[in-house]
């Protein structure tokens, strides 16, 4: 899921907002530079209207204006604390600000809650999205190799979004549990009636709540949800707190040559293969597979993708 454009966020100023919506009318039909203009009137209206400010850089690194559209997304940035818009990724992908920022809980909820409608037909007909296919193949043959059946107690699904991979694993699993940070995502996810129970929730406060009772999940999975996290190491530290002995943690992300993390043009981030093996094995995991693959196709193209399983020993 990739988001470059702004979700409209009233100035508080009816005239500044009616401008807006005008240069985005202009945009929506190529009229670049008109929209430019109209958007630089109108924030000398409203300085702060953070949503005119992001649409300007964006119109202005579209016009291959770099200094103008850093310029612009730093304004967006200082009008907007918590991020609403994703301002501090743009920068981050033009090289003017940290290398790869943590999005805010407020940017990935309206994220998700603005797609969660048309999720499914997103991912599974236009980016032809495998992650859960993969997952349970990976799960699968990590069972067989153990000479352990298909089977679990409770499983956790991290960033459960809507149930996809949440119906791949149901038919292997006693209780099945969901946590996603967007409630819009949980709603979908309900509809479908394959979960014991879902929350609406931050993923690191959720985890930390059911470390409590340690050792509640014979398997978690997260497909497609670390590429929306910068530091991986606390979470899956967490999930291995959250896991009975011999538990399975199972996870896709996309990845990149290099080693570390990296955000991606897609606004979304990678890790290097060795990056991910220290980050499992200071959680007090061993991996037992880490195996390349497409999880998706973008613009016809496959996306560099890592299925890892790592289990937590007895």
């Amino acid at each position: 899921m990739t988001d470059t454009g702004p979700l409209f966020v009233s100035s508080g100023d009816l005239l500044a907002d009616r401008r807006y919506k005008a240069a985005i009318d202009l945009a929506s039909r190529g009229d670049f530079l008109a929209a430019a203009d109209i958007l630089a009137q109108t924030i000398e209206l409203t300085p702060n209207f953070a949503t005119a400010w992001f649409a300007l850089g964006a119109i202005r690194d579209r016009l291959g204006d770099r200094a103008g559209a850093v310029a612009a997304f730093e304004r967006t940035r200082d009008a907007d604390p918590q991020d609403y818009h994703g301002a501090r990724l743009q920068l981050a992908r033009l090289g003017a600000g940290e290398v790869a920022p943590a999005m805010t809980e407020t940017y990935v909820r309206r994220l998700f809650d603005q797609y969660a409608g048309r999720y499914d037909t997103a991912l599974t007909e236009h980016l032809h999205y495998r992650g859960p296919a993969l997952l349970r193949d990976a799960v699968d043959a990590t069972m067989r190799a153990a000479m352990r059946p298909m089977h679990f107690r409770a499983m956790l699904d991290l960033g459960c979004g809507t149930g996809l991979a949440g119906a791949a694993f149901r038919p292997f699993v006693d209780r099945l549990v969901g946590v996603d940070l967007s409630p819009a995502m949980i709603a979908q996810a309900e509809s479908k009636g394959l979960y014991d129970r879902l929350v609406a929730a931050d993923l690191a406060r959720f985890l930390a709540a059911e470390s409590t009772a340690a050792g509640q999940y014979d398997l978690a999975i997260a497909a497609d949800v670390f590429v929306y996290i910068n530091d991986l190491e606390p979470i899956v530290g967490a999930v291995a707190r959250v896991l009975v002995p011999d538990g399975i943690l199972a996870f896709t992300v996309e990845t990149h040559s290099g080693d570390g993390v990296k955000l991606l043009p897609t606004l979304r981030f990678a890790y290097g293969a060795e990056h991910l093996r220290a980050v499992v094995a200071a959680a007090g995991l061993t991996l037992v597979s880490l195996a390349a693959a497409a999880i998706r196709i973008e613009k016809g193209v496959p996306v560099d993708g890592l299925v890892a399983v790592a289990i937590r020993q007895a």
